[in-house]
């Protein structure tokens, strides 16, 4: 065990073992059954999986060791005589008669056939490779060579292609010519499903480097992850496919999410802590109590949503990154941390839909009143009473059928079978639609008749504080979730990636800044700067005559959160050129 795991670590010795194969090939016109069976196990040690990172550096330091391999197999396979069979642990041998026709699986993941030739009574030689996609090389004839002359690797000397091998290799060999031959493969990664390619492995590209070529191979289908192709000559065949992302792209996603999702958390711990300072002086009025119960909660659900999320992530392998691999993860902790992400994430919507029915309900509904209580239940019957009977129904309804998280892809609710997603996505958009079309009638209602003459000072600046917020944050989450939409529709598409890892790695900022940090009044208090009973006296009633004066700057000001906004109007029954200044404070 220890000699063979020196070998496996070690690419200069299997350069040496490739080198000592390829010379008995050479010199080897007749192989007996005895002699390919201890060639077979000597290789059989040197294409193991725990040997891809010893191939990867080979392949990306313009050494040739994958393509002798393989030609020098093929040039074994050419002198056997007999019929039998061999298998080790990662070759199948099977070497039989041809007789018109031929139609056989290999093994569970690949069938091949050979329809009339009018080609009798000759040996036909099949080995099939499933871990030798290990050890072959992604490049294809549309290959940059410069990549490897330029040294243009990765740590590992491994140079990185937006392809992979997606199925098992399998060498077939006949005395005779054949034009005809198909070929049904079993996807190695069954969530791969961009541009497959029907190949073999042509020796003589790049200087006898070689690489994958798809001359004479045609594709026939990709249906229920079995990939079919068609080809007019025999030699070492796969399929190469298409990752959704190229992996150097992959790495930029994956450090813009994660520092994204650590200044989330910690803007959501801030926004938590500041809010604990100044509850008391900022929750005198039943509004105010409400607006920051609502803020909270957003901020909560959020936080809490990102640990699962960062969890999940933890507990599945994302497929980019080992894309030879049909990896499924692990349906059970993989459904709790779905199940609470679902869940939270969708309170996030919800608590901000609590936030804009209070503003509705303060600025339509005038006249009616409340008790704090009464609008404390309303608010958490809705922002985690919903959300809890979406996400148990969707578990209730997908689980048992294996429909409710994506197996193989990452903890997340399932899209290409069942469309689960839709069960976020849905009640997410209506949320925001509604949250838009309530600012719209709201804002509506204040310019033309104001606030409400009634209303306290304190009360005035809530609401115009929850209009800002909502007008603002609403859009934001909206556009965050409408680009997860278009990940989805869209997968190729690295700008979309992009932004949605941007936006959706930053909320927990964006409600600091636009649901805490606008708030002039918490500016105030964390500056010492708390105002005193006397000011109101300075404040002049806000009047749907003055509300209507917003126009152009002074409402963008007003939504960017000026503390003091002037407007200066004529008087309405002066016979001079007289001004009143209209003073609000948000």
């Amino acid at each position: 065990m220890n000699d063979s795991n020196k070998i496996t670590n070690s690419s200069a010795t299997i350069s040496t073992i490739v080198n000592i194969l390829n010379n008995i090939a050479n010199v080897s016109s007749n192989v007996s059954e005895t002699v390919i069976k201890d060639v077979l196990n000597t290789v059989d040690l040197i294409i193991g999986d725990n040997v891809k990172h010893s191939w990867e550096f080979l392949n990306g330091k313009n050494n040739n060791a994958s393509s002798q391999l393989l030609g020098s197999l093929e040039t074994l396979t050419s002198g056997l005589g007999d019929i039998f069979s061999i298998e080790t642990h990662s070759i199948i041998l099977n070497r039989t008669t041809f007789n018109n026709s031929f139609n056989n699986n290999l093994n569970s993941d690949l069938s091949i056939e050979i329809p009339n030739t009018n080609i009798f009574n000759v040996f036909i030689t099949t080995v099939t490779f499933p871990t030798l996609y290990y050890v072959m090389p992604t490049r294809n004839s549309t290959f940059d060579i410069s990549v490897i002359n330029n040294n243009n690797t990765n740590g590992n000397g491994a140079v990185e292609i937006n392809n992979v091998i997606n199925a098992v290799v399998v060498l077939v060999k006949i005395n005779a010519t054949i034009p005809n031959v198909t070929l049904s493969y079993r996807k190695l990664n069954s969530s791969l499903s961009q541009n497959p390619q029907c190949v073999f492995w042509n020796f003589t590209l790049f200087n006898d480097l070689g690489a994958w070529d798809d001359k004479g191979c045609t594709f026939v289908s990709d249906e229920n992850d079995k990939v079919t192709c068609h080809c007019n000559h025999l030699t070492s065949f796969s399929i190469l496919m298409s990752t959704d992302i190229p992996l150097q792209f992959v790495k930029v996603l994956d450090v813009i999410t994660y520092i994204g999702v650590g200044i989330s958390l910690a803007s959501l711990v801030i926004c938590l802590m500041i809010e604990g300072c100044v509850w008391k002086a900022i929750t005198r009025n039943s509004t105010a109590l409400m607006r920051h119960v609502s803020i909270i909660n957003t901020a909560l659900s959020l936080l809490i949503a990102d640990i699962c999320f960062i969890i999940g992530a933890a507990i599945s392998k994302n497929p980019s990154e080992n894309p030879e691999k049909n990896y499924k993860i692990p349906v059970g902790p993989c459904t709790t941390a779905t199940f609470f992400m679902h869940f939270f994430y969708l309170a996030l919507f919800f608590w901000m839909l609590v936030s804009a029915l209070l503003l509705f309900y303060r600025t339509v509904m005038i006249f009616s009143h409340m008790p704090k209580s009464t609008m404390l239940a309303i608010g958490f019957s809705i922002g985690y009473g919903c959300p809890l009977i979406i996400a148990v129904i969707t578990v209730a309804v997908t689980a048992s059928g294996n429909g409710y998280i994506r197996e193989n892809e990452t903890c997340w609710l399932n899209w290409n079978t069942t469309k689960t997603l839709l069960a976020f996505v849905i009640p997410a958009l209506t949320i925001v639609v509604i949250n838009i079309l309530i600012v719209i009638v709201v804002l509506f209602r204040i310019m033309r008749t104001g606030v409400g003459d009634t209303s306290q000072r304190d009360e005035k600046h809530t609401l115009v504080v929850i209009i800002r917020c909502v007008a603002i944050l609403t859009p934001l989450f909206g556009l965050t979730w409408s680009l997860g939409v278009g990940t989805m529709l869209s997968p190729t598409t690295l700008g979309i990636h992009i932004a949605f890892a941007f936006f959706n790695s930053l909320q927990g900022f964006f409600i600091l800044v636009f649901g805490t940090l606008f708030d002039s009044k918490i500016r105030a208090i964390l500056s010492g700067q708390v105002a005193t009973p006397n000011t109101s006296s300075n404040i002049t009633r806000i009047t749907s005559h003055d509300i209507s004066t917003f126009r152009g700057m002074d409402l963008i000001n007003w939504l960017r959160g000026r503390q003091y906004i002037y407007h200066v109007s004529e008087a309405v029954n002066s016979s001079h050129s007289a001004a009143c200044e209209s003073f609000m404070h948000v």
